[in-house]
């Protein structure tokens, strides 16, 4: 009967070691949840947002870019129309000039209307980059092109400044 007793307790002992070890075993399994932690998605959301900003650093580069590709045309087209103007003969010249004069017009008044709407979007770029820290602002390929404008620009806003006796 001894024997008999002791069979059954070694068989609960060894039966509960091994569903204790596959508990072990399975509960970090199951312990991880199936979304990703609220630090990865903060981690991931963040990447996300500076992989936009680099986007829209990109994209507002290449409209600077096109809008100096448009002035370069609007110079050229007027550059052609003043030599037409200056060897056209004499009688012509006064309506030709009104050509010119109106033209420049025109392109100066659209070229400001571009520039601001240009520049109020890159006010709103840089002001993106300055809530994201200033990792992002050094990263913007807009400010890269700018670093040593400082010193470039010298004393250009001393004219600001009071003058000291």
């Amino acid at each position: 009967m001894k024997i008999k007793r002791q069979m059954p307790t070694a068989f609960i002992i060894r039966s509960s070691l091994v569903l204790a070890l596959a508990l072990a075993i399975w509960s970090p399994v199951q312990a991880q949840p199936a979304e990703p932690t609220e630090g990865k998605k903060m981690m991931d959301g963040k990447m996300m947002m500076e992989r936009k900003m680099m986007e829209g650093c990109k994209e507002m580069k290449q409209a600077k870019q096109k809008m100096r590709e448009e002035m370069k045309a609007q110079d050229a087209e007027l550059a052609q129309l003043v030599v037409g103007m200056n060897s056209a003969p004499e009688a012509k010249k006064p309506a030709l000039t009104a050509n010119v004069v109106t033209r420049m017009v025109e392109q100066q008044s659209a070229m400001h209307i571009k520039h601001e709407a240009m520049e109020a979007k890159m006010m709103q770029h840089m002001m993106e980059h300055m809530e994201m820290g200033k990792e992002s602002m050094a990263q913007c390929p807009m400010m890269k092109n700018m670093k040593g404008m400082d010193e470039k620009s010298g004393d250009a806003h001393m004219d600001h400044q009071p003058k000291v006796k």
